[in-house]
């Protein structure tokens, strides 16, 4: 998990080549998912989209099923190429567009048996004392076992 403050969101983005980069030069493959739009393509694929924008209260259920697993979806399709082995960091951009449609957390658990290498998140928020995450610094956290990655951090990775 790489955390940083969500008013951060556009520098980190501006500098996301930095991390590639660092990866390259450990010698692991780079690979990107980005879970930004993932709500307005999800949205665009249901044919009965505009009976949601007048009744939007109708729409939660479908959030809680279908929308968690696009989004893991998404990451999936990327985990699975042939090329995201074991020397592979894949880098989740985004994360902070799941907020208020689906929680990273559960997004999360549906694609751990695929990941084969590194799964990089970028998460705009915070992590409390131990390994108690908080998106947008905002709804409880969970507690999710990574290495937490920082300005500020002690902690290495490999």
């Amino acid at each position: 998990m790489v955390i940083y403050d969500k008013e951060q969101e556009r520098a980190l983005r501006a500098r996301k080549l930095a991390f590639e980069n660092a990866s390259r030069e450990s010698e692991h493959t780079w690979h990107e998912v980005d879970l930004t739009n993932a709500f307005a393509r999800w949205m665009a694929s249901i044919e009965y989209r505009a009976e949601y924008f007048s009744a939007p209260e109708d729409l939660q259920l479908k959030l809680d099923t279908e929308f968690t697993d696009y989004a893991a979806e998404q990451i999936r399709q990327t985990l699975r190429l042939q090329e995201a082995d074991e020397r592979s960091v894949v880098a989740l951009f985004g994360a902070g567009s799941l907020f208020g449609f689906t929680r990273a957390s559960q997004v999360l658990k549906l694609v751990e048996p695929e990941i084969r290498g590194r799964l990089v998140v970028f998460f705009p928020g915070h992590r409390d004392e131990g390994n108690n995450y908080r998106l947008l610094d905002a709804r409880d956290g969970w507690n999710y076992l990574a290495v937490p990655i920082t300005l500020h951090s002690d902690e290495g990775i490999a």
